[in-house]
Formats: structure tokens, C-alpha cells, sequence
């Protein structure tokens, strides 16, 4: 009976040494980011990785003060913890070895707080024309958090003849058109779907459209409604820079008011920041 007993609390024993073990391995399907190594003796416990999504970074204002700022781009999140026996560092120790690790790479630390139980720091890399935002967070040495988005705007590929197909059935579509942050300009990457515009224009002479500027909840919404119309007499104007007739074009901004999706969520207001072309 003893030695029997014997043999069951060894196996025993080997179950939860090998469920400890799974329970210390990296999350399945999840990865590293490419600019950014793992503390030592860390498994990532969480993961998520988005093609487009959005993350508020605390940053510094105009008055050395502090704020919160919306950056868009494709988003990892990632969660690490330490495995069992691993010597645990300070929660100033991860965030320095990432603020370092990535002022090597031309980062700049916008913002570190000093709470050795929550650490955070804002990190913006800008290299090559592109911007990568980082966030560090880490509390007592044991979990640390990156929060990574690799800017860009939302990116949509539609043709000519995509726009006729939704107005014919519709009667309006909406276009994920990027502007330059709270201002009316339209971004560089964006001029691919008002070249499609005018192709439709030009391939359909008898078509006449409104163009309409809607917005997130996130602001005034007096100034929303002034930013939506200001968006879309932009998109308005620069159509009728390729020789298409204004008087076959009207604009007008609804700001926050005509929402497609929920403003709880980043996905909802990326969503609802949009213009739409409505078939006259």
C-alpha cells in the first residue's frame, strides 16, 4: 500500500510540475514584435494583434502638462509575465530597458511616470517617414504590458465601378478618407479614392452627388459638425480640381449626429469618422 501510494503522489506530483510548465508557455499564436525583445525568464500570458486600431498615449501639452492623444495604425498588445523562479526585476528596470532599447533606434520618451506600483512611459519612434508608437506599463516587477501601433490611416481599395455598384444599390457609400488630425487636409494616401471619384464622375456624365462629412463623439460636437463640413467641401474641392463641374457636387458635415457603428469602441468611431458620396 505504501509503495503504491508512493507511486501515485510521484505521479501526482509530475502532473502539476508539467501543468505548471504548459501554463508558463507563450500564448498560442502569439509573437514577439519585430522592434522589441522580451524581458529575460518572460512568457507572453496575453496577445492581440489588429490591422487597424487605436490607442490613447499620454503625452505632454502646451502648458508641461499632460494629455491624451488618439494614434491609429496596426496595434499589438502584448502581456508578459515572469516564469516561476525567474529573479524579478523593478518595475523602473523594465521600463528603462525598453525606453533605452528603443532611444537606440531614434525613440523619444514623451512621457514616464514615476509610481514604482504602475509605471507607464510613452515612446515615439519616427524613422524613414514612418511613426511607431509605444507604450510601456509595468507594477512591482512581476507583469509588464506593450501596447505598440504602427500609424497609419485606414486604408481602403475601391474602384470606379465600385462606388456605381454601391450607389446604384444603395444610394450612398461610405469612404474611410484620411485627413490630417483635426484639420480638413487630406492625406497623401488618400488621393487614390478621389481619383476614383472623378474616374466615376467622368464615366457616368448624368450622375450628381452630395458629399457628407460625419465624425466620432470624441470633442464638441459644434466643432465636430464645423470639422465634418469643412472635410467634405475638401473632398468636394479637390474632385472639381480634375475638371468635374461643382454644380454637380454639394457638401455638407453632420459631425457626430449620424453614427454607423458604437463610439464605445475604437473600431465603432474609425467606423463613424467617414464621408459618404449619396446619389442625387
Amino acid at each position: 500500500m505504501k509503495t503504491a501510494r508512493m507511486i501515485i503522489m510521484s505521479i501526482f506530483a509530475l502532473f502539476l510540475m508539467s501543468s505548471s510548465a504548459a501554463a508558463e508557455q507563450d500564448m498560442e499564436g502569439s509573437k514577439d514584435h519585430p522592434i522589441l525583445s522580451r524581458m529575460p525568464g518572460y512568457y507572453i500570458q496575453d496577445y492581440s494583434a489588429s490591422d487597424f486600431d487605436s490607442h490613447e498615449f499620454t503625452v505632454p501639452d502646451a502648458k508641461e502638462t499632460w494629455k491624451q492623444i488618439s494614434v491609429e495604425g496596426k496595434k499589438t498588445y502584448l502581456s508578459y509575465y515572469p516564469k516561476e523562479g525567474t529573479k524579478q526585476p523593478s518595475s523602473l528596470q523594465i521600463v528603462r530597458n525598453f525606453t533605452n532599447a528603443l532611444g537606440k533606434i531614434g525613440g523619444k520618451t514623451l512621457y514616464e511616470n514615476t509610481d514604482p506600483g504602475n509605471r507607464i512611459a510613452t515612446v515615439k519612434v519616427a524613422k524613414d517617414g514612418k511613426e511607431v508608437w509605444v507604450e510601456v506599463t509595468a507594477g512591482n516587477g512581476d507583469l509588464y504590458t506593450l501596447t505598440i501601433i504602427e500609424k497609419t490611416g485606414m486604408k481602403q481599395e475601391i474602384s470606379a465601378n465600385d462606388l456605381l455598384d454601391a450607389l446604384n444599390k444603395d444610394g450612398h457609400v461610405a469612404l474611410y478618407i484620411n485627413f490630417d488630425t483635426g484639420k480638413s487636409t487630406i492625406k497623401p494616401d488618400s488621393h487614390k479614392i478621389i481619383n476614383q471619384i472623378v474616374e466615376l464622375m467622368k464615366s457616368s456624365p448624368a450622375l450628381k452627388l452630395g458629399i457628407e462629412g460625419h465624425t466620432d463623439n470624441i470633442g464638441n460636437p459644434k466643432s465636430n459638425k464645423t470639422l465634418s463640413e469643412d472635410r467634405a467641401k475638401a473632398v468636394l474641392s479637390a474632385i472639381v480640381k480634375q475638371e468635374i463641374d461643382a454644380n454637380r457636387l454639394s457638401s455638407a458635415g453632420f459631425g457626430q449626429d449620424k453614427p454607423v457603428a458604437d463610439n464605445k469602441t475604437e473600431d465603432g468611431k474609425a467606423k463613424n469618422r467617414r464621408v459618404e458620396l449619396v446619389k442625387k
